[in-house]
């Protein structure tokens, strides 16, 4: 019988751990299947970039993901009811700030079937319609594609207290988005069902995931 020696051992010991730590802190899945669906599990990390062709344009197609300023229920939603959003993450392009985190984006509820005994899925068709980017009015024409759960804006605020300068900041802001949210299924054209028989209901702090119809003109640079 080989016997190894204790430094023999000890340093296998410590490779192994090393191998260990490093594969935990290198795999960082980005999504996991449901069936055969594909579900985002988290939001956008930092400032998005723009395709720059076209400068100071959100090209069509572009997605920009955007936080719900009040609640959204299917139970209580009328059509063309009005709501407000704002922007998670900056939108640059060219390493300027074209769209900065915080802008408001007014949304309109196209559509609603709220649950019933004999339709107990509750529906919401959420379409985005104008921007405001630093002070200037912007229309544009935008569907959900995604919604996120939040922690909501005062568990975000500790978060943020937490940080230190902008990189906190932003870290902050985006711990808030944990992943899918639970309940809710997000099809063609902004329709958000629910999918337990009951009322779709989107909480305050919700994060949709916005992808624009056609090419939205910010500055005029």
């Amino acid at each position: 019988m080989i016997r190894k020696s204790p430094v023999i051992v000890s340093a296998l010991l410590v490779g192994a751990l090393t191998c260990a730590s490093t594969s935990a802190q290198t795999s960082t899945p980005s999504s996991s299947r449901d069936g055969d669906r594909d579900i985002q599990t988290q939001t956008s990390s930092g400032p998005e970039r723009v395709n720059p062709a076209d400068p100071g344009t959100l090209p069509a197609g572009q997605e920009l993901d955007v936080r719900l300023q009040d609640p959204l229920s299917s139970e209580t939603a009328v059509v063309e009811q009005r709501f407000e959003a704002t922007t998670v993450v900056d939108l640059t392009q060219d390493g300027e700030v074209l769209v900065p985190a915080g802008s408001v984006v007014r949304g309109i509820v196209r559509a609603v079937e709220p649950a019933t005994r004999s339709n107990r899925t509750g529906k919401l068709t959420l379409a985005f319609d104008r921007m405001t980017v630093d002070g200037r009015s912007v229309p544009l024409r935008g569907n959900a594609v995604e919604v996120f759960k939040s922690e909501g804006l005062s568990g975000e605020a500790a978060k943020i207290g937490a940080g230190a300068g902008v990189g906190g900041l932003i870290g902050g802001i985006l711990g808030g988005a944990k992943g899918a949210l639970l309940g809710v299924l997000v099809g063609a054209g902004g329709t958000v069902a629910a999918t337990e028989g009951k009322d779709v209901e989107l909480p305050s702090g919700s994060i949709v995931r916005v992808r624009l119809d056609s090419p939205v003109r910010v500055t005029t640079r």
